[in-house]
């Protein structure tokens, strides 16, 4: 086994995981570039958005070489596969870096977050429900050791406040709107998939998640012992919910726990999770601080 750095290229944030030969964390960043930013209306990334995920990328394989770690993978998840201009956003990428950008399946994307979310948690014989809210998508991921089936459903933190949130603080209606739309998808997911409606142990991973676990907390800085493995009830999601749904950004920005760059998608984010603690009767969902970088990290060491 080797060293490795992994950067993930999301919709909302481009984050970066390095982890030596023996698997222990070397560093760990999360920087907001909004790669997704206006994707819904427009189709395509932006000249902006790319502009500050290279920056980002090109700091974080800055990073990971002044800690000795040149083995760099970069994948790319919902917005990379929405855009239709992604292949201009990769050439450039390559040019001023000279890393290639592995655009994952969301089958891959499904089976790597399911396998990063459950390290550090206990092993369970029994099956997991797995819940990555991104910024440009959600995933459903069960399974015990490794996944045996997943669904997707377009809708994530960044691309629902573009669809669906235009009023400070949201319009309610907004908000009801948005619960059900993400409901009725998930209402169609049940269907093709039951195991999802089965009662089983559920991990929630991902910017959304932690964040509304820290302002349930009210951590004033980011504290991983006291939020890995916590486990959230969906009474204090709610909670959340209500809190942050109701105030303007100018005040919901002062909530411990939640960070400036995550203060104007975080009710979109609420929405989501709402909904699907809601539809899939889940009365507490486990928080994972891991996920696809982690998943990705173990892989390549294990590979290279």
């Amino acid at each position: 086994m080797t060293s490795v750095a992994v950067i993930d290229v999301g919709t909302n944030s481009t984050n970066l995981l390095v982890v030596d030969e023996n698997g222990v964390e070397l560093a760990r960043t999360i920087t907001s570039t909004r790669l997704g930013e206006d994707l819904h209306s427009t189709g395509v990334l932006s000249h902006d958005a790319i502009a500050r995920t290279i920056d980002a990328i090109t700091i974080h394989i800055a990073t990971a070489h002044s800690l000795g770690v040149t083995n760099v993978r970069i994948v790319g998840t919902a917005a990379c596969r929405r855009a239709s201009n992604t292949s201009q956003f990769s050439d450039l990428l390559t040019e001023k870096t000279q890393h290639v950008l592995q655009v994952l399946t969301e089958a891959e994307e499904a089976e790597l977050t399911f396998s990063g979310a459950l390290r550090g948690l206990p092993v369970s014989n029994e099956p997991t429900l797995v819940i990555d809210i991104g910024g440009g998508s959600t995933e459903y991921t069960v399974g015990t050791e490794s996944i045996d089936t997943f669904a997707s459903i377009p809708f994530g933190a960044v691309t629902s406040t573009d669809s669906h949130i235009s009023s400070d603080p949201p319009r309610p209606e907004d908000l009801t709107n948005l619960i059900g739309a993400v409901a009725d998808e998930i209402d169609d997911i049940t269907r093709e998939i039951p195991a999802l409606s089965t009662p089983m142990r559920t991990v929630g991973v991902a910017g959304t998640i932690v964040t509304i676990a820290a302002v349930e907390l009210g951590l004033h800085a980011f504290d991983d012992s006291a939020l890995h493995a916590m486990v959230l009830s969906r009474d204090a999601v709610e909670d959340v919910f209500r809190t942050v749904a109701t105030e303007p950004l100018a005040l919901r920005i002062q909530n411990p726990g939640l960070t400036s760059d995550r203060a104007d998608i975080i009710v979109a984010g609420c929405c989501i999770l709402v909904a699907t603690m809601r539809r899939l009767h889940l009365s507490e969902i486990t928080v994972s601080t891991r996920g696809l970088l982690d998943g990705v990290a173990h892989r390549a060491r294990l590979t290279s």
